[in-house]
C-alpha cells in the first residue's frame, strides 16, 4: 500500500514589510550624550522634527506616540544621573527622545517557517464542517533572531484552507512581571546555566523558600553594590536573566491575532524563541488550556520553556525543569495519562524519549522511546509536535535527518494507554522535499511543529527550507493502515 500525499496550493511567505518598533540602546555614556544633544536644541526645533516623523510612522505602527514615550521613560535612570527633572520635559521633546531610541524591526524579513495549528478557541459563525483555526511560526528577521508570530486560518468542508490576510500592524505585549519563585527550582535551573556557584549559594541564603521578583532585584542590587569587579557584577545581573524568564504579557484587545508577536524578552532568550509546540489540552474538568513548548536561546545556552493561554491575548512563559528538559524537541500530549502529564523530548539530540509528571513544569526519569531506525533518520529522530489522539492510538509525526542534511517526515503510531509502546512506524518517510520546495535559507529542510484532523484528514503544516511554510494532507485511515502495515 502507498500512502497518497496531498500538497496543498497554499503557501506563506515572509512579509519584511511587517515591522515592529522596538527599543534600541548602545549603553549609558552614548545614550547620554543623545539625551543632552536632544536637551540642547530649543522647543520648536523639536517640534519641527518630531511633528512629520509622528505622520509618517502612524502610518506604520499602532499608536507610535504611546511607543515613543514610553521607550523615553525607560531612559529615566539616565536623566536621573544628568539632573533633568524629568516631568518638566514637554510631550514633544518626550517623544524626540524616545524616537532616538526606537528602531523598526521587520520580525518576518529573513524567513517564516515551522508552523504549528491547533484550533482557534472562537469557532462561532461557521458552516458545518468548516474550523477556524490558528497557526503560529518561527519568523526570522535582522541578526537571524526568531520570534513566535501568529495567523487565522479557515478550512472547509472540503479541507481547503485559507489563511486569512495579516493586519496591517504589529503590537508588542506589555510585559507583567508577577511571578512567585519556588527557591529550590530556580537555584537548581541557575546552576544548570553556568553562573557562579559560590554567588548563588550566598543569594540562596538571602531569600525565603518561595520569593517575588521584587525580593531578588533587592538582594541583588545590594549584593552587587559591594563589588568591585565588573565580571562578579555580571554574574549577579546573569541570575536576574533568569528571573526575567519567567514573566507574562498582554496584548490590546483590538488587535488582530497577525497583531500580535512574541518576541524575546529576557537575556536567556535574546538570540531569539524558536520552534513553538502549540497544543490545545484537554483538563479534567473537560475544559481547555493552550500551552506551547518552545526553545529560548542566548546565542550559547538553550532553556527549554512554557508557554500558556487561554485566548491567544495573555500569555504566562516559564521554564521548564528537570533531567528530561533537556535540549531542544519538547512536546507535550493533549491531555493526562493514566493521571500524569507526559511529554515527548529529545533529551541527546538524536533519540526520542517520553516521561511523565504530576507537574507541567518538572520533567524526570526520562524513557527511551525511538532510536533513528531507517536510512533517512540515521543522523537523528524527533518529534514535529504533540502526539494526536486517535481510536487507534497516538500518531507522532516525526522528522528525521539523513545524507546531505535532508530532513523529511515520518510517522508513528504508539498505544494509547501506554505510549512508551511503539505500535508501528513508517519505513519511508512520509514526506520529503519536492524540487519546488529544496531551495531555501537551509536547503533539503521540511520540519513541522504541530497538526490537526479534520474530516478525516490529517492536515501537516510544514516549513520549507527553513524560508517559508506549505500544508500537506493524508488520509487519516490509510496513514494508521500504513503504519500497522509497515510494523509487520
Amino acid at each position: 500500500m502507498r500512502l497518497s500525499i496531498e500538497r496543498k496550493p497554499v503557501r506563506i511567505n515572509p512579509d519584511p514589510k511587517r515591522v515592529i518598533a522596538r527599543f534600541f540602546f548602545n549603553g549609558n555614556d552614548r545614550a547620554k550624550e543623545v539625551i543632552k544633544r536632544v536637551m540642547d536644541i530649543s522647543e520648536d526645533t523639536a517640534f519641527g522634527i518630531i511633528s512629520p516623523l509622528l505622520q509618517e510612522y502612524s502610518k506604520r505602527h499602532r499608536n507610535i506616540t504611546r511607543v515613543l514615550d514610553r521607550n523615553c521613560n525607560k531612559l529615566k535612570p539616565l536623566f536621573k544621573d544628568l539632573k533633568i527633572e524629568y516631568k518638566s520635559l514637554s510631550l514633544y521633546r518626550k517623544l524626540l527622545i524616545g524616537s532616538y531610541f526606537t528602531h523598526e524591526y521587520s520580525v518576518e524579513s529573513a524567513a517564516f517557517f515551522n508552523p504549528s495549528i491547533v484550533e482557534d478557541p472562537d469557532q462561532t459563525e461557521l458552516q458545518e464542517g468548516n474550523k477556524r483555526m490558528i497557526i503560529s511560526f518561527r519568523a526570522v528577521g535582522e541578526g537571524h533572531i526568531s520570534s513566535i508570530t501568529f495567523r487565522r486560518a479557515l478550512i472547509d468542508q472540503n479541507n481547503n484552507i485559507t489563511v486569512l490576510p495579516a493586519g496591517n500592524y504589529i503590537d508588542e505585549a506589555e510585559i507583567v512581571r508577577n511571578a512567585i519563585y519556588n527557591k529550590k527550582l530556580f537555584f537548581e535551573k541557575a546552576a544548570i546555566t553556568q553562573i557562579n556557584v559560590d554567588l548563588l549559594k550566598e543569594l540562596e541564603v538571602k531569600l525565603d523558600p518561595h520569593f517575588e521578583y521584587s525580593n531578588l532585584r533587592r538582594v541583588i542590587i545590594d549584593s552587587q553594590n559591594l563589588q568591585e569587579s565588573n565580571i562578579k557584577k555580571l554574574e549577579y545581573d546573569k541570575v536576574l536573566w533568569l528571573a526575567d524568564s519567567y514573566y507574562e504579557i498582554a496584548f490590546s484587545y483590538d488587535t488582530d491575532i497577525s497583531d500580535r508577536v512574541i518576541f524575546p524578552i529576557s537575556e536567556y532568550e535574546r538570540k531569539g524563541i524558536e520552534d513553538a509546540r502549540f497544543v490545545q489540552f484537554k483538563k479534567d474538568d473537560g475544559s481547555s488550556i493552550y500551552y506551547a513548548t518552545y526553545t529560548a536561546y542566548d546565542g550559547a545556552l538553550i532553556m527549554p520553556k512554557l508557554l500558556q493561554t487561554n485566548d491567544f491575548y495573555t500569555f504566562k512563559m516559564m521554564p521548564l525543569y528537570g533531567a528530561g528538559a533537556q535540549n531542544k524537541n519538547l512536546a507535550l500530549f493533549p491531555r493526562k495519562i493514566n493521571g500524569k502529564y507526559a511529554m515527548i523530548s529529545r533529551i541527546d539530540g538524536c533519540n526520542n524519549y517520553i516521561m511523565y509528571s504530576h507537574k507541567i513544569n518538572i520533567w524526570e526519569e526520562p524513557i527511551m522511546l525511538q532510536q533513528p531506525k531507517f536510512t533517512w533518520e540515521f543522523i537523528q529522530i524527533g518529534n514535529c509536535g504533540s502526539p494526536i489522539e486517535t481510536e487507534d492510538g497516538w500518531i507522532i509525526i516525526t522528522h528525521g535527518v539523513g545524507p546531505m542534511r535532508r530532513y523529511v517526515l515520518g510517522a508513528s503510531l504508539l498505544k494509547l494507554d501506554d505510549p512508551t509502546i511503539e505500535i508501528g512506524r513508517l519505513k519511508e518517510p512520509l514526506i520529503i522535499p519536492n524540487s519546488d520546495e529544496r531551495e531555501g535559507y537551509v536547503p533539503n529542510v521540511l520540519y513541522s511543529c504541530g497538526s490537526i484532523i479534520h474530516n478525516g484528514k490529517l492536515i501537516i503544516p510544514y516549513g520549507v527550507s527553513d524560508s517559508s511554510s506549505a500544508f500537506a494532507e493524508v488520509d487519516l485511515r490509510e496513514l494508521i493502515t500504513k503504519l500497522r502495515e509497515d510494523e509487520d
